[in-house]
């Protein structure tokens, strides 16, 4: 039985001595992995390729064990991105190792993307996680996808933050695409796919999160990045090994300052010593970042936090009285009222963009209806209606 096209793409792995450089030597002279197979090996020394490796390629046989793998991947509802296919991350392409192959669950952006990563530490401190959950909903908010590890603590605060921002995120796995690591992560897993955003890993089905699986998932971090943010990390840290990767990768490397007197912190503040980029909010990162993104780092065109979710008629109510209230100090105030709500948060650019008003009448409004307690302002420029 002829093997099929995905099965030559999840053998290339399996071979003995065909890692993610040799893979990558293979793709850019062969361009996909039936070719590779077919290869004699002389052809595959001659491209590189040590001769053992290149035996091992030809005698490959397993293919009835990879066969069967495809048919978990369809059961899951898995599918595989291959180096070839127009949805593989460019960006990902720029590193010396990238995988051959993802197994993905989800949607990946539309390629270029624009993205950062949030990483730090699982034991993390209230302020720590604190900070990785606005930082994310701050570049969500701006179209930015945030990428993380899915692991407990800043991790999982980045994912959140990017989906209270109705934002992308995206969990690059250290496990097999149909394991959830730690398991009380599975809600947060529900709403990340919910919220056409993506399960990453390059990890065959079934692959345990056995620890040395995760410094190799972390080069995919950052790979996936333009820049990596360390918002808490201890001495030994895995985010250290991101950040490391990130620099190795020519990524930008962030770091958020925190107090001596705390272990958590040690190893971040020591990136700051080694040149990282100080961050205390998300302009810190935009501003570093603007040359490469896409979009400049501003507000997509009426993006804001839990767009296009209906106000429910109470709220719409409000802001009509709201509206009403103020008509008498001119039309600029009843039009951002109706753009404010209190069960969202909206960016200042959003209400500039759908008001078609300037940024200066937009700002000077809500200064006014701030100072009366109508309004509250959020970290990020964000803004929404007091809650009554």
């Amino acid at each position: 039985m002829t093997p099929s096209t995905d099965a030559y793409w999840l053998a290339l792995r399996r071979v003995r001595g065909v890692g993610p450089r040799v893979a990558r030597l293979l793709l850019e002279k062969f361009d996909n992995a039936p070719r590779i197979f077919a290869l004699g090996e002389e052809e595959l020394v001659a491209a590189g390729v040590y001769r053992p490796t290149a035996k091992n390629l030809i005698q490959f046989a397993d293919f009835e064990a990879v066969e069967k793998e495809l048919c978990e991947l369809a059961r899951l509802g898995v599918s595989l991105v291959r180096w070839n296919d127009g949805s593989y991350p460019s960006i990902l392409k720029e590193i010396p190792d990238p995988p051959p192959f993802l197994y993905l669950r989800g949607e990946l952006p539309s390629d270029p993307a624009d993205a950062v990563a949030i990483v730090g530490a699982r034991a993390a401190s209230d302020a720590g996680l604190h900070m990785a959950h606005r930082l994310a909903m701050e570049l969500a908010v701006r179209g930015i996808t945030v990428v993380s590890g899915l692991a407990r603590g800043i991790d999982a605060a980045a994912h959140q933050g990017a989906l209270e921002g109705n934002g992308r995120t995206i969990a690059v796995l250290g496990c097999g695409i149909d394991i959830i690591y730690p398991p009380e992560h599975r809600q947060l897993t529900d709403s990340i796919l919910a919220q056409n955003g993506a399960l990453l890993s390059e990890l065959p089905v079934g692959s345990a999160p056995v620890p040395e699986n995760f410094p190799v998932r972390n080069r995919l971090i950052a790979g996936l990045s333009l820049g990596v943010v360390v918002v808490e990390a201890a001495e030994k840290s895995g985010s250290l090994i991101t950040a490391r990767l990130a620099l190795e990768q020519n990524r930008q490397v962030f770091a958020v300052p925190g107090s001596p007197l705390t272990g958590k912190t040690r190893g971040s503040n020591r990136l700051l010593k080694q040149g990282a980029r100080l961050v205390d909010c998300v302009e810190d990162v935009i501003e570093e970042l603007a040359p490469q993104l896409h979009n400049g780092g501003g507000v997509a065109a009426g993006a804001r936090v839990n767009p296009g979710k209906a106000l429910p008629e109470v709220e719409a109510n409000r802001a009509a009285e709201l509206a009403r209230q103020f008509a008498g100090k001119g039309q600029q105030f009843e039009t951002v009222i109706r753009h404010l709500n209190s069960s969202e948060r909206i960016h200042i650019d959003s209400i500039v963009e759908s008001s078609g008003l300037s940024a200066q009448t937009v700002l000077g409004v809500l200064l006014e209806l701030e100072l009366t307690g109508l309004v509250v302002q959020h970290p990020g420029k964000l803004f929404s209606l007091a809650q009554i």
